[in-house]
């Protein structure tokens, strides 16, 4: 794609998308310190593009140096996030035509989205419709997702923080099992999130190789469920080994098609909304084979748990946020700074950027050769590939409480220039 010539002057707005991570707000610091750096003045979306579409934008200049450094190792999200996906121009020219008003009045030249799939769609989007609308906006997807399902990038910037705590949590409950299961729990059940693809269920393999070691059973997406094979290797593993530790991605799927978790509501972006497949499978266990059985639900703990998170996954966070802002300012539009692997051990990696026509709407999933042949665990070939991923720690400081210092921005709004707007 060759490069527009750069606007002669403006801001540049940045925002946060869908779920956020241990390290999304790395990447606010990598956009902020950069675009600082060659002297564009930053403004931030309160709540996403919500916080466009209604004029709630933050000056970030009003932040101090370490306040924007600090973000580095804070978690959430630092100006809010929201789900909510834009629709066809056709289907709400207003919304559209607010957002133009919008980078108009601020004099927005650069607009960086940072999120999944759909909003790296929004981000293709906006960028579409700055030229049909004769608006001169420069847009960059910036990546971000703990399910690792974006397409191109090699990995997404806060899944190896989620897949190292994924592993750690697996190990150390394991453990805890172990040592009670002659007289108490015979099988333990974690469940991950993951509602198509199974990068977090397969992160949970790393925390031990071999037949008897945890977790002895690994639920995919990307396998159909079935309850006879399932409860026959929960069985035959109790026997062998005395106990059994299971991870389960929220998206598993019985042969029917439909989620084993399904609750019959839906989100902000029309996904089916889950409601726990662990419960579900302890009740199996619990009916069919009479064990005594635990099950947890991490939840949010998994995707915001920054004082596990990997170096690896914090350094890539923080490097696709300055490559946004170079790429932006390059003139470039309707791309992504990608994560490229030219090396397993060691492990090398650079930044490339991608155009979003080839990643919006796209799902990466789990390829077979990353499964064993009976879908219950993971191949020597995945472990190549997750093992680099979740390398290194990333420490925080402390106070005198115990607690972590993590960082409260001002979030200082910019003064209103137009009537209010309710998307």
């Amino acid at each position: 794609m060759k490069p527009q010539s750069r606007p002669a002057a403006g801001c540049l707005l940045y925002a946060q998308s869908g779920g956020v991570t241990a390290v999304i707000n790395a990447t606010a610091a990598g956009v902020i310190e950069a675009a600082r750096a060659k002297g564009v003045k930053v403004y931030a979306a309160r709540n996403g593009i919500l916080g466009a579409l209604r004029e709630e934008l933050i000056d970030t200049s009003k932040e101090t140096t370490a306040a924007i450094a600090a973000l580095r190792h804070t978690p959430g999200g630092a100006f809010g996030s929201c789900r909510y996906k834009l629709k066809s121009l056709e289907a709400n020219r207003a919304e559209y035509e607010r957002l133009i008003e919008v980078l108009r009045a601020h004099d927005i030249r650069w607009f960086l989205y940072n999120g999944g799939n759909d909003s790296a769609d929004t981000a293709l989007k906006i960028s579409q419709l700055g030229k049909a609308m004769g608006y001169d906006i420069r847009c960059i997807g910036v990546p971000k997702t703990v399910d690792n399902d974006l397409a191109v990038t090699d990995c997404c910037p806060g899944f190896g923080s989620v897949a190292k705590y994924t592993a750690v949590s697996v190990l150390e409950a394991s453990l805890d099992v172990a040592s009670m299961a002659d007289t108490s729990t015979k099988v333990f059940i974690l469940e991950v999130m993951g509602r198509h693809a199974g990068w977090i269920a397969a992160a949970a393999g790393l925390a031990g190789e071999g037949a008897d070691a945890p977790p002895h059973l690994i639920l995919f997406p990307e396998r159909v469920f079935d309850e006879a094979a399932f409860l026959a290797k929960v069985k035959a593993t109790v026997e062998r080994v005395g106990w059994c530790t299971v991870v389960a991605s929220e998206g598993i799927r019985n042969t029917e098609g439909q989620f084993l978790a399904e609750a019959g509501t839906r989100d902000a972006f029309g996904h089916s909304q889950l409601g726990g497949v662990a419960p579900v499978l302890a009740s199996l266990v619990k009916e069919k084979l009479g064990y005594k059985y635990h099950w947890a639900l991490p939840d949010y703990l998994q995707r915001s748990a920054r004082h596990l998170a990997s170096k690896t996954d914090a350094e890539q966070a923080y490097a696709v946020g300055k490559a946004a802002v170079d790429y932006a300012l390059a003139g470039k539009n309707a791309v992504m700074p990608v994560i490229v692997r030219s090396s397993d051990a060691p492990y090398r990696w650079k930044i490339e950027p991608a155009e979003l026509t080839k990643i919006a709407n796209r799902e990466k999933k789990l390829p077979n050769s990353f499964l064993t042949r009976d879908g219950f665990g993971i191949t020597a070939a995945a472990r190549r590939y997750l093992a680099p991923l979740i390398q290194g720690e990333a420490p925080l400081p402390y106070g005198k409480d115990g607690l972590p210092k993590y960082v409260q921005l001002k979030n200082l709004a910019v003064e209103r220039k137009l009537p209010s707007f309710k998307p």
